[in-house]
């Protein structure tokens, strides 16, 4: 695959590309193995085939975030060692701090990407970041529930649609409820 057909990520997608950085933050590491640690640690959410995690480690090592070298191997074939470089670092810790869209789906990637590393790196930080992410949730159902209220009642197919999302930000905080039970954040912070 030559660089020039690697595009990058355009911003807001929902990709695994933080989960391989932030695998690599821990150390250097080959594709491969990578690819386990994600199966292994995420694999209910992100659903990631061996050779998507390869695109996406080309496409990590074409935008700068991250360096690879050869290994050579007596008995097996040469392997590629994977680094993540300071601007890959700087990258995911300044995504580890974002907001995350107010959709079931970012919530289920995202949400629980970031929650999961977090954890792992900057266990200080979890309470802050789940906070707010309560907090915005919370005020997105309020917002949306006052929309509701407003909207004439001949407006079927936008209430509907407005029920869908108040009906699924509430799922949503009940379930974030529970994991501040889960990870022991103090219930003052989970209303």
């Amino acid at each position: 695959m030559s660089n020039k057909s690697i595009k990058p990520l355009r911003s807001g997608s929902l990709s695994p590309e933080y989960a391989l950085l932030g695998f690599l933050i821990a150390g250097q590491d080959h594709g491969y193995n990578l690819h386990q640690q994600i199966l292994n640690e995420l694999g209910w959410v992100w659903h990631l085939s061996q050779s998507q995690a390869y695109t996406i480690l080309k496409r990590l090592e074409y935008q700068g975030d991250v360096s690879t070298r050869l290994v050579e191997q007596a008995k097996h074939p040469d392997r590629q060692m994977l680094k993540i470089t300071a601007q890959g670092r700087r990258r995911f810790m300044r995504w580890l701090k974002e907001e995350t869209a107010q959709n079931a789906r970012a919530i289920r990637l995202e949400f629980l990407t970031r929650l999961y590393f977090s954890n792992r790196y900057t266990p200080s930080d979890t309470r802050a970041i789940f906070n707010s992410q309560y907090e915005t949730i919370s005020k997105n159902l309020e917002r949306l529930e006052r929309l509701r209220q407003e909207l004439p009642d001949n407006q079927t197919y936008n209430l509907l649609s407005l029920d869908l999302r108040v009906r699924q930000l509430i799922i949503i905080r009940e379930w974030m409820t529970e994991i501040g039970v889960r990870l022991n954040i103090p219930k003052e912070a989970t209303r």
